[in-house]
């Protein structure tokens, strides 16, 4: 029989990390029952595995308003909001209190393996609004279920799909078979065994981003320590004033200090750049690994690799829904171009909601960073928003869903401006994060054939 979707339906979240639990407490606090299903054992799974990573972000931007006010009556303590926590606080200090807030609206062990309306597969238009949402689930004991919902909220995240070290996008020749060389993880370098396996070694990071910072000044600590120890950084684009990020002038302290980090990893000797690098294959030699590049060139050889080159989202099990995502970053079509590292230099995000997620298929949203599709640079703050516009949205809340209730700061930094291998931009004036390129000399780390 058709019908409208019944709103005694609960909401679908799928993911238990910050951004799924925001949304359980937004739809709580606006009398909506969601349902949070999530694939690993405890809240924030994913944030778990880079528990020993420090967020550029304080507490007071990564802790959700609804969440907060959930959280309240059981006795539960806001850490200090100018304090930075790591993966590891996040996750046992806020997320699993707040998991344990919801009980029983969150099902851990719950892998979500399809999302389709009720009857109606991708090709069928007939009465498709008025049917609920069904989502197929497969539990950790291997038992499965198909559950019923008026809306479904995807803040499944982009942590299981890193981004390869092929230049093109595809793994390079011989990356599978190098795997046990290679990692996409920013190393914890406290664990014994992790520590054993970058000390005294050469290795080669792939990558631009906060999480190659990261790596870069991690490594650089350890050389102090474990003689013969060095990094190759390796680039996709050449090296400018913007390389570093911003700095000083980012808005948010903690991640500008991650470029200076990494910048300084560099002038003191503990790593070289290379430049202008889209790798194509990976070669043994010797036990130890050759990178090498489309146009030829090959790296001196090294003993691991650590491939940051951003994340994707998996839109496998959404394969029965009308999604309209951009053709480039896989984000919502209206979102993409507020976020698109091609087009986009300095300043911020503009704050978004309902609006910029909506999709063909009625009542399903990708939130989070799987909102964000390829692109970089998402911030809990703006998850969070969204979260609250689409809560509003379910609710019936047209003008609290459109209201914008979000600041973002700026991000001071200019990644990913201009065309793919056309310098970025560059200001005369000395000053800001747009400056006149730097220049960085090229170590050990040289092409051995070539030039950048």
């Amino acid at each position: 029989m058709n019908h409208e979707p019944d709103t005694a339906l609960p909401t679908v979240v799928i993911g238990a990390g910050p951004i799924g639990l925001a949304a359980a407490a937004q739809l709580v606090e606006r009398g909506i029952e969601p349902l949070v299903l999530e694939a690993g054992r405890e809240a924030g799974s994913a944030v778990r595995e880079w528990s020993h990573v420090r967020l550029f972000s304080p507490w007071a931007e990564v802790v959700d308003p609804a969440a907060e006010k959930l959280l309240a009556p059981t006795g539960w303590v806001k850490p200090d909001g100018a304090t930075y926590p790591t993966g590891g606080d996040w996750a046992s200090r806020y997320l699993q209190p707040l998991a344990d807030v919801l009980g029983d609206k969150v099902r851990f062990g719950a892998t979500v393996t399809g999302v389709s309306r009720q009857g109606r597969d991708r090709v069928v238009d007939a009465d498709r609004e008025r049917q609920p949402f069904t989502i197929h689930v497969t539990y950790a004991d291997g038992s499965e279920e198909r559950l019923v919902a008026r809306a479904v909220v995807d803040a499944s995240g982009t942590w299981s799909t890193p981004g390869p070290i092929g230049g093109d996008g595809l793994p390079a020749l011989g990356e599978r078979a190098a795997g046990e060389h290679i990692s996409y993880r920013v190393p914890d370098l406290k664990d014994p065994a992790v520590r054993a396996r970058y000390a005294g070694r050469r290795t080669a990071v792939i990558g631009s981003g906060a999480s190659a910072f990261t790596a870069l000044a991690a490594l650089a600590a350890l050389a102090e320590d474990a003689p013969g120890t060095h990094a190759v950084w390796v680039l996709r684009r050449g090296i400018s004033g913007s390389t570093f990020g911003g700095g000083e002038a980012d808005q948010l302290p903690a991640r500008g200090a991650l470029g200076l980090a990494a910048k300084a990893a560099v002038d003191d000797g503990h790593a070289d750049a290379v430049t202008g690098f889209r790798a194509d294959a990976v070669e043994r030699s010797g036990g130890r690994l050759v990178l090498v590049a489309e146009d030829g060139r090959r790296l001196d050889p090294v003993d691991e690799v650590i491939a940051l080159t951003g994340f994707r989202p998996d839109l496998s099990f959404l394969g029965e829904l009308r999604l309209g995502l951009d053709a480039r970053l896989q984000a919502p079509v209206a979102l993409a171009p507020l976020i698109d590292p091609n087009q986009h230099s300095c300043g911020t995000v503009y704050p978004h909601g309902v609006r910029e997620l909506a999709h063909p298929e009625p009542a399903v949203y990708l939130v989070g960073m799987k909102s964000y599709g390829r692109a970089p640079t998402f911030l809990a703050m703006t998850g969070y928003e969204q979260v609250r516009s689409i809560a509003a949205a379910l609710a019936g809340d047209q003008e609290a869903a459109e209201r914008v209730e979000l600041t973002l700061p700026e991000t001071g930094v200019c990644g990913g401006a201009g065309l793919f291998d056309e310098p970025e931009p560059t200001s005369t004036d000395g000053g800001g994060c747009c400056a006149t390129p730097a220049t960085l000399q090229v170590g050990s780390g040289t092409p051995a054939t070539g030039g950048c």
